[in-house]
């Protein structure tokens, strides 16, 4: 009888639980264009099955993971990006819960600023959804463009 092992899918992402999708969104990102097979360039096959498996891994991780935080944090409400609050102290933007925490990410989360900066991840990147810091709400964020 084969036994299943089961993987921490944060492990593979290098992530933990307490990051946000955006964070693990990122580090999918990152260990994806790392281990993708068509940049393995001539390395022998030992070498390509292993950075295939790798790749297939992390894919796997980040589809199970997304899927679940998705439907796991229902959207309390939609909330520009103008509305939030820009803390300078601390360089992130916050807003209110109505459970009395706050939802809060920092400028290096926007999408945009997780890759190249070019217009075409702008248009791509028009919003965001931020999980609340104390219970499972979430909000889902218009970025606007000036």
């Amino acid at each position: 009888m084969c036994e299943a092992v089961e993987k921490d899918l944060y492990a593979v992402l290098g992530a933990s639980p307490s990051d946000s999708v955006q964070q693990l969104k990122y580090r999918y990102q990152k260990l994806a264009l790392e281990c993708h097979p068509d940049r393995l360039g001539d390395v022998c096959d030992s070498e390509a099955e292993s950075g295939r498996r790798k790749f297939l891994e992390i894919d796997a991780a980040w589809k199970i993971l997304s899927q679940e935080l998705q439907q796991a944090w229902p959207i309390d409400s939609i909330v520009s990006l103008e509305d939030m609050t820009w803390d300078h102290d601390e360089c992130v933007y916050t807003y209110c819960c109505r459970c009395g925490g706050q939802f809060i990410f920092s400028e290096e989360e926007l999408p945009w600023r997780q890759g190249n900066d070019d217009e075409k991840k702008r248009n791509e990147s028009q919003h965001m959804v931020v999980c609340c810091d104390t219970c499972s709400l979430s909000i889902y964020v218009k970025l606007s463009f000036v």
